[in-house]
């Protein structure tokens, strides 16, 4: 069995498990895209021509800066957790694997591959992959927990009629967490009394949640807010390019609905649940459902954009050209072994002619 990342294909363990995971996500992958087409079918083809129309230069700029400073600081939060759990991480590299994990979550399905690919790879690099998987699912559900209680803290702000995909959102995304929490719970009391493997491994991975999350909690949650913001704003530019006149606070609680049903992983790339939210949202807020949609679109749209820079990452790490890369040091060393040590050039001054001034000099 073979593992293939964006740095290219490496020979790996054979799990007898692994064809189940696959299964998985599938599934999830055809949820959302059941729901995708589902919204697709239930509105007008002017819902989503009117997104791609309202995409210009401007725009891409935006979400080009947009993107840049919000990969940064999720980059940087991943970087205190990986830090906190022991390993080392450049903050350069950082910055660029986050990069193509946003690209690839945005163009492969179930939106977490980005995410299995940085794990990995990170794992590789700092020679402990155990660890570095356990670093990015630490720094995710940190993301995720922190979306989760500005959501659940919006909820109070929101009308009456949003109460339904409101608490549906939110009890779904903090439904996740808690069900996490709980089996870890479970499993810690229930081997404790035997010392077995899963015992080893909840007990490691609750102490690297000591010394990732906890110990670090201040700068990790401060990095996460200043991330959610960098999203909102996005998608407030979006819903400025579809027309939408509300105050921004007005938008702000529909944005983060959309933000919890795109982090559900049953999507595709991102979209699917984000759109069908989005409109129940905007449409019992008042401001039309198919304003929603056209919202969402724009959204998944500028998303891509700001996620781009991942894709020259991603030519850079391609195998062929690493080996061209490795090819050409490999000549590089063997010329200079073939001209041999390089020999230092002094400076030797010129002789005196016969009768110049510096014979006379000399004479004198």
């Amino acid at each position: 069995m073979t593992t293939t990342t964006a740095l290219g294909t490496r020979p790996g363990p054979r799990t007898g498990g692994a064809p189940h995971r696959r299964w998985q996500v599938w599934a999830r992958t055809a949820a959302g895209a059941a729901i995708l087409a589902a919204v697709v079918w239930w509105f007008p083809g002017g819902t989503f021509t009117d997104a791609f129309s309202a995409v210009g230069a401007g725009p891409v700029l935006a979400a080009l800066g947009i993107g840049a400073v919000t990969t940064v600081l999720c980059a940087a939060r991943w970087r205190e957790v990986a830090l906190g759990v022991g390993l080392r991480l450049p903050f350069r590299r950082a910055v660029a694997d986050y990069y193509l994990s946003v690209f690839l979550n945005a163009v492969l399905p179930a939106g977490v591959l980005g995410d299995v690919n940085r794990a990995v790879g990170h794992g590789r690099y700092s020679g402990d992959l155990g660890r570095g998987v356990r670093a990015v699912v630490l720094e995710r559900m940190v993301g995720q927990a922190v979306l989760a209680a500005a959501g659940g803290a919006l909820l109070l702000a929101l009308p009456a009629a949003l109460l339904g995909p409101g608490l549906w959102a939110v009890g779904a995304a903090s439904g996740a967490v808690a069900a996490v929490a709980l089996a870890a719970a479970f499993g810690l009391r229930a081997g404790r009394a035997r010392e077995t493997r899963w015992w080893r491994a909840l007990r490691t991975a609750a102490a690297d949640v000591r010394s990732g999350v906890f110990a670090r909690w201040p700068r990790v949650v401060l990095l996460s807010a200043a991330a959610l913001a960098g999203h909102v704003t996005l998608f407030a530019v979006a819903a400025r390019l579809a027309g939408v006149t509300a105050p921004v606070p007005q938008l702000v609680p529909l944005v983060v609905l959309a933000l919890l049903a795109m982090s559900l992983p049953v999507n595709v790339g991102g979209w699917g649940p984000r759109e069908a939210v989005t409109a129940l949202a905007f449409g019992a807020a008042g401001l039309g459902a198919a304003t929603g949609v056209t919202v969402s679109v724009l959204y998944g749209l500028l998303s891509l954009v700001a996620a781009l820079p991942g894709a020259a990452v991603l030519v850079s790490r391609s195998p062929l050209r690493l080996r061209v890369r490795g090819r050409a040091g490999a000549d590089l060393r063997r010329g200079r072994d073939r001209e041999g040590p390089v020999r230092r050039h002094e400076f030797v001054a010129p002789a005196a002619e016969p009768g110049g001034p510096g014979e006379a000099m000399t004479q004198a």
